[in-house]
């Protein structure tokens, strides 16, 4: 077929077909009598203007924290079960305090119903020691401290300890401090040393020989029954 031809009947066909008005009209009429408006595109999501997006930042931001408040406070740092409040350690029963060294100057062997004595025992050998203190009382005592101190001098070391009050009274302890071996005997709460003469013994080994105990010496720090505090404290020496 010829390319003229074909122009023409192309031309011919498009001048053919042309569109019905009337029924296009009687289909939108139709349509808003049904009350059924014709459909529109979507329209695409507006961006939030700048202020909203500041506010939602802002938001987000209060709730992270919010968040990690309540991990925090949940979370139970010091190993309490979560979401339980720690309650605060409760007030330790009052212990009389113990003077240290420096601040001895000097002892004195009375205070009130309190007195004490400190000596060597005379069953100490060339190669053992044991230090006694006596301590006597005139009226019943709530709180009780106890002290010996042993210099370290050549050998020295703890082999034991005892006194004439109930064991289970007491929570006693050994230990180097200072230069010294020490000895201490504290009244747990609770319990009370009755009025009377009372003994505690420290026992250590020593370089052989004849062992100098000028440098040792006892505090007894105590709460008598009505609340007063006495303190009294000795040296060992030749004299004893």
């Amino acid at each position: 077929m010829k390319d003229e031809e074909l122009s023409v009947r192309l031309r011919e066909a498009a001048e053919a077909h042309r569109p019905d008005r009337e029924r296009m009209l009687a289909r939108v009429e139709r349509g808003m009598a049904e009350g059924r408006p014709p459909a529109r595109p979507a329209r695409p999501p507006r961006a939030a203007a700048p202020w909203l997006r500041v506010a939602g930042a802002t938001a987000a931001v209060c709730g992270v924290l919010a968040l990690g408040a309540v991990a925090v406070t949940s979370a139970g740092g010091d190993g309490a079960p979560h979401g339980e409040r720690v309650a605060a350690p409760g007030t330790p029963a009052p212990t009389p305090s113990v003077t240290p060294p420096a601040a001895l100057g000097s002892l004195r062997t009375q205070d009130g119903p309190l007195w004490t004595d400190g000596a060597v025992d005379p069953h100490s050998n060339a190669y053992w020691a044991q230090s006694n203190v006596t301590l006597r009382t005139a009226e019943p005592l709530s709180a009780l401290t106890v002290e010996l101190r042993i210099a370290l001098t050549g050998g020295v070391n703890s082999t034991g300890s005892w006194r004439s009050l109930p064991e289970k009274d007491f929570t006693v302890s050994a230990t180097e401090d200072g230069g010294y071996l020490v000895y201490r005997w504290a009244l747990k709460a609770g319990r009370t040393v009755p009025a009377g003469t009372h003994t505690f013994a420290g026992q250590y080994n020593h370089a052989e020989g004849d062992r100098d105990a000028t440098g040792d010496y006892l505090t007894a720090h105590a709460v008598r029954a009505l609340g007063e505090r006495a303190s009294v404290g000795d040296y060992f020496g030749p004299d004893h």
